[in-house]
This record gives structure tokens, C-alpha cells and sequence, in this order.
């Protein structure tokens, strides 16, 4: 059990309702709010399974969601999480597609310049271009290794890769940690600040079916958790893209998501937040 009056840190949710880059179908901009109903169900409660009691006033706080029809939503994005970088709060970010982490890991980046970005998904989302949109929830992670945003990049449970995609993965230094070699215990050795992506479509859609793109053979909800509960290093922000509601007739993503919130709020709380930002 953690004690939870030595937790250190301050977690914010904040929700970017945003899915005008999604290449297949329309919905993740809808998710922000359906997490937030699965997180605070009386289903469940808003204890984390190392024993943190996350509804104690002040253990998360949440910041509400971008209007989604600004006309720049990239620039407003970048801005929202620099601000809460500056206030000393690590960031849980409720997409949208995945191309909102580009300019998360972007104001990420600028502050803590030996940034890790871990990254769970189905997809390397690693395409230069796709269907002529360089901002493609397709391309991410290519504009966040080309404009150096982030140090290092390790990508997790990856499982449709193109040779493009491999390619890129060689262009760009990132490591790769195939789905169909996921070691029993996954465990990374990680020194300085994590940010950490978790797009749902890297679980079996036996786990998360309320996805765009469901590939078989992804990790378990279990499988996902003790990845992220073995971090030691700092974790200075996370996101949860591609959760398309749409998809999610009996709700089981959503108290997936919920799940994933609880468990990466706790981890955050438990590592503090050592990172040393460009600021301190």
C-alpha cells in the first residue's frame, strides 16, 4: 500500500476532443467525456491497485476539455499542456486521435530536452505522409523525430508495420518492441523524464473494441498496466488516444480507459516529478 500522504506530484486531465486527422472513420473527438463518465461511475471506485485513493481532494485535477471546433487546434494544444507544464502538472490528456500527441510531445519537448516518448499502439504511426496530410493521426511520431521533440522514442506492441514504417524506424533511431515479442515481463531502464502514449488500438480489440482500427493479437489490459507500473523513472505526462465511442456499444473501452487513467495517475504520483525542466 502506498501512504498517501508522502505521494508526491501533481496530475491534471485534460481533454482534446479532436479527430479531423483520423484517416478512417470519425468519433475519437467524442471520448473525452465518455472517460471521464467511466471514471467517476459508481461502478467502480477511484482507488489505484498500489492502494491510492485518487479521489482525495486535490490528487487529480481536472482541467476540463479544448472547445472543438478552434480553428488551431495544434497551436491550442501546445499551449494548454505548456501552461500546465509551467503550473507544475503532469498532464493526463484524453484524445482525439493520435495526432494530438505531436503537439503535446512538442511543448513536452521544449521543457524537458532529454525527453523519452514510450509508446503503446498497434501502428508505428510513423508515415512521412498520409492521404496527403502531414498531420495525419498516421504521422505523429515522424514529425516528433524529425523536429528532435523528443530524445529517444521506443515504440510498444507495434504489429502492422509497413517498410515504410521500418524504414523510418531505422532513419529515425527508434526502438521497437514487436507485439510478437513482448517478453513476459516488460520492463524498460529509463533514467530521466517519460512521456508516455498510449493509443487503445494496441490492446486486442477482445480487450478495447471501441476502436477505428482493431488489430488482432495486441496485449491485455493486464499485460498493458504492469508495463506502465514498472516505470521508475519520472513520468511527466500521458496520453490516451483512439478511443472511439462510436465503437463502444456496451462501454468496455471506456472502463478500460478509466482503468488506464487510474493506474497511470498512480504511477505518476508514486515517481514524483525529479525531472529537472529547462525552466528549473
Amino acid at each position: 500500500m502506498v501512504d498517501n500522504a508522502v505521494v508526491a506530484g501533481r496530475v491534471g486531465l485534460i481533454g482534446f476532443p479532436f479527430d479531423r486527422n483520423s484517416s478512417f472513420m470519425r468519433g475519437a473527438a467524442q471520448a473525452p467525456p465518455a472517460i471521464r463518465a467511466a471514471l467517476h461511475s459508481e461502478s467502480s471506485n477511484l482507488w489505484s491497485e498500489e492502494g491510492v485513493d485518487l479521489g482525495r481532494p486535490g490528487m487529480i485535477e481536472d482541467f476540463g476539455d479544448l472547445e472543438p471546433f478552434i480553428p488551431d487546434p495544434e497551436r491550442a494544444i501546445e499551449e494548454a499542456v505548456e501552461d500546465l507544464l509551467r503550473r507544475g502538472v503532469a498532464p493526463i490528456c484524453l484524445g482525439g486521435d493520435h495526432s494530438v500527441t505531436y503537439p503535446i510531445v512538442r511543448a513536452c519537448g521544449r521543457r524537458f530536452p532529454e525527453l523519452t516518448v514510450l509508446h503503446f499502439d498497434a501502428h508505428s504511426d510513423t508515415y512521412d505522409l498520409y492521404q496527403a496530410n502531414r498531420l495525419s493521426h498516421a504521422c505523429p511520431f515522424a514529425r516528433i523525430m524529425e523536429e528532435g521533440a523528443a530524445a529517444r522514442l521506443i515504440q510498444v506492441g507495434l504489429r502492422t508495420m509497413t517498410e515504410e514504417h521500418r524504414a523510418q524506424i531505422r532513419r529515425f533511431g527508434i526502438e521497437v518492441v514487436e507485439m510478437r515479442d513482448w517478453p513476459a515481463s516488460l520492463a524498460f531502464d529509463l533514467g530521466g523524464p517519460v512521456y508516455v502514449s498510449i493509443d487503445l488500438d494496441v490492446l486486442d480489440p477482445a480487450f478495447a473494441p471501441g476502436v477505428a482500427h482493431p488489430e488482432p493479437g495486441g496485449c491485455s489490459t493486464r499485460q498493458l498496466l504492469e508495463a506502465v507500473r514498472r516505470l521508475a523513472a519520472p513520468v511527466i505526462g500521458v496520453d490516451l488516444v483512439e478511443f472511439n465511442p462510436l465503437r463502444d456499444g456496451q462501454g468496455t473501452t471506456a472502463m478500460v480507459c478509466a482503468k488506464i487513467v487510474k493506474e497511470t495517475a498512480a504511477t505518476i504520483l508514486r515517481n514524483g516529478r525529479q525531472a529537472r525542466s529547462r525552466d528549473s
